[in-house]
């Protein structure tokens, strides 16, 4: 037989196909010739380097340990994806500046879809216009200058209303348990969380939590707030093996769709009120709330009404942005700032005596006084460098190959900043992991948090950073001020606070942070206090 008779066709096709193979070899070749970032050692086969996430230890230690031992900037396997870790500010900056475009997007994770209304959650949502316009809306009509300077009132009130609740606290406590001295015991995590939870939930649907949601419904939102939070830092197989998400293991996306169906339930019911009552727009601006002005957006934006579906996907999705965003990250700053004020009393005693300086024993403190008290603004900002809310930053992912510190960081990269590490710098900090709030009082300190300044960015920096900074920054200043001006604190016994981290996407602390109070100014300045708690000079109750 004769040799086989080659068409011209097939000498074209055979043609291409050679030079596919050769240029996807030269690809692969080419690329494992530009530098890539070193990668940790102890990487298994299949699984990479997740043996080495410890359930029980915070992950921003076991990756501060990691960067002592392998350079500030390093890559892990996490399954089928690949992260590079980052716990230098100079090279964080680069992936916020440079880089910014290049890492403006989110992992795609089940949390996400789950729990954020298939990525329409503001901190979920993928890379592109539907993220940029969210994030503007929100910006503007709640968390902007001038929107949180028409909503103080919300805030003042809460912080009063609060402030109230602790003196009844100790006033019942000292009469019920017939105390000689005037010390009572507080636990703080839960009278922070009450107060930045109803402070938000009024200022996105014009109601306080505790009046809107009471006994089992209460509690039962209330629940899913918190486990919607613990949710995002589980480890899901799915996340990292895509084949294996259809097998759902541990049933974390069971329980993520559980808690999804309470949150939609309580959105719902405050959408359908809000629906029933009207809009407020055209009322006085004390009237409407975000949820008022999120109905009226979605219903006149062709871009949003686009996004949007029968269900309010966009409207319930944008509105438990804001909701998530402020309630247990501004609770935890707080109880970290009083934590480590009460283990180190010359800083309780130096602010305390500013409160008095600048305020007086005769009066409240007021909001406008806080720009005057620049050892309180020192000590959140000291706070904010040692216990950031969100030690590592939430995931950002490239959407494109790039360059990081003269490495080659290939697209769909996972960008993990170790905050908390880079915060500990003793290249930048002197003393790194002491409490020294008198550090930013120096010319060579001088550095705020707003993302400007990559040293101290514990809301992140670029494109993506948080934009409640503002509203954080107040209600935090605002409430310890008036705490530490109003009561005398104090550990409940000689052993200092236990200032151990526990385990979740936040810097929560291990245990509850448990005071001992009692009122520190002169008795006729609690008059405001007395409406319901009693007399005390006549002794009722």
């Amino acid at each position: 037989m004769g040799l086989p008779q080659i068409s011209s066709a097939g000498l074209i096709l055979a043609g291409i196909l050679f030079l596919y193979v050769a240029f996807s070899i030269y690809k692969k070749f080419g690329a494992q010739r530009k530098r890539q970032p070193p990668e940790a050692p102890g990487g298994w086969p299949v699984v990479g380097h997740l043996h080495l996430l410890s359930a029980t230890e915070p992950i921003q230690l076991t990756l501060a340990k990691m960067a002592d031992a392998y350079g500030p900037i390093f890559t892990l396997r996490l399954g089928m994806k690949k992260a590079l870790v980052v716990s230098n500010w100079k090279i964080a900056r680069e992936c916020f500046t440079t880089n910014d475009k290049i890492f403006a997007s989110r992992p795609k994770i089940a949390a996400g879809k789950l729990l954020g209304y298939d990525y329409a959650l503001i901190g979920t949502t993928l890379s592109g216009p539907l993220r940029t316009h969210m994030r503007k809306i929100a910006t503007h009509e709640l968390l902007s200058s001038h929107r949180l300077e028409q909503l103080k009132h919300i805030r003042i009130s809460e912080v009063e209303s609060s402030m109230k609740g602790l003196y009844e606290l100790w006033h019942r406590r000292r009469r019920d348990n017939g105390r000689s001295d005037d010390k009572v015991l507080a636990e703080m995590k839960t009278w922070f969380g009450e107060l930045t939870l109803n402070t938000i939930f009024r200022m996105v649907t014009g109601e306080r939590f505790s009046r809107a949601f009471k006994g089992d419904d209460g509690e039962k939102y209330k629940k899913a707030m918190r486990d919607v939070i613990d949710l995002f830092g589980l480890f899901v197989p799915g996340d990292w093996f895509p084949f294996l998400r259809w097998l759902d293991i541990g049933g974390h996306e069971k329980a993520m769709m559980k808690t999804a169906k309470v949150l939609d339930e309580m959105l719902k019911r405050w959408l359908k009120e809000h629906r029933q009552k009207g809009s407020l727009i055209e009322m006085d601006v004390e009237e409407f709330d975000f949820m008022d002005v999120m109905l009226s957006l979605v219903k006149d934006d062709e871009q949003l009404s686009s996004y949007d579906d029968d269900d309010d996907r966009i409207t319930k999705a944008t509105c438990l942005s804001m909701m998530l965003g402020g309630f247990e990250t501004t609770s935890i700053t707080m109880q970290w700032a009083l934590a480590l004020l009460l283990n180190n009393p010359e800083a309780l005693k130096t602010l305390q005596f500013e409160l008095d300086e600048q305020v007086g024993q005769g009066r409240k403190v007021e909001e406008s006084d806080v720009k005057n008290l620049l050892y309180l603004q020192a000590v959140v900002k000291e706070t904010l460098r040692l216990y950031p809310a969100v030690p590592i930053a939430f995931p950002h992912e490239s959407i494109k190959n790039c360059i990081v510190a003269d490495y080659h960081v290939s697209t769909q990269t996972r960008l993990l900043v170790n905050l908390q590490k880079l915060h500990r710098d003793p290249l930048v900090w002197e003393d790194p992991n002491e409490f020294r709030p008198e550090r930013f009082l120096s010319r060579k300190n001088h550095f705020d948090v707003r993302g400007q300044h990559p040293q101290l960015i514990p809301f992140g920096s670029g494109r993506m950073m948080c934009p409640g900074i503002s509203f954080a920054l107040q209600i935090v200043s605002l409430t310890l001020a008036k705490l530490l001006h109003t009561f005398e604190v104090g550990r409940p016994s000689n052993e200092l606070i236990n200032m151990e981290m526990g385990v979740g996407v936040t810097c929560i602390r291990k245990n509850p942070l448990e005071i001992a109070l009692n009122p520190r100014l002169p008795p006729q300045a609690y008059e405001y206090f007395y409406e319901n708690v009693g007399d005390r000079k006549n002794g009722t109750s």
